[in-house]
């Protein structure tokens, strides 16, 4: 398996949360409300922010990495990179929105509320959480809806 062709380059010693897009037309529709509840999730479990990339991108694009960096050959909605080990917050979280958007529908509900839960999850993975287990999932679910209840707003 390859090294994943990031992080992204930034500032030494200024934390950040950036967005991008690959091979999507996606932005936020709020990027500083965006910041400010992802850094109340990082605050919230004991961690502390160094750089974290949020990349969203498509299915195809998801999947050739899940394919290079995991072995995986299989769609999924976000793969997380983490570059340090908590309470250290450093990693890329990609996210596909056509599996957002296809696992709102599934679940009937929005595209943001699916959105939220899907990047509350890449951070909980970068604080520590795993979802591996039974009892792994129930813990991440219960720490994605404490995180989902920090902010109101839609993205």
């Amino acid at each position: 398996m390859s090294q994943p062709p990031f992080p992204l380059p930034f500032q030494e010693n200024e934390p950040s949360i950036e967005f991008a897009a690959e091979d999507v037309d996606f932005a936020l529709k709020d990027e500083k409300a965006a910041v400010e509840w992802l850094q109340n999730i990082i605050e919230q479990e004991g961690c502390m922010l160094h750089l974290l990339n949020f990349i969203f991108c498509s299915d195809e694009y998801l999947h050739r990495l899940n394919v290079e960096y995991l072995d995986h050959d299989t769609l999924t909605d976000i793969i997380t990179f983490p570059y340090d080990e908590p309470p250290t917050i450093h990693g890329d979280i990609f996210i596909s929105v056509d599996r957002v958007n296809d696992n709102a529908a599934d679940f009937k509900v929005s595209f943001e509320q699916e959105l939220k839960r899907v990047m509350a999850h890449g951070v909980l993975h970068l604080c520590g959480y795993g979802d591996k287990t039974q009892a792994e999932k129930k813990l991440m679910r219960s720490k994605e809806d404490g995180a989902m209840r920090l902010s109101p707003i839609l993205l």
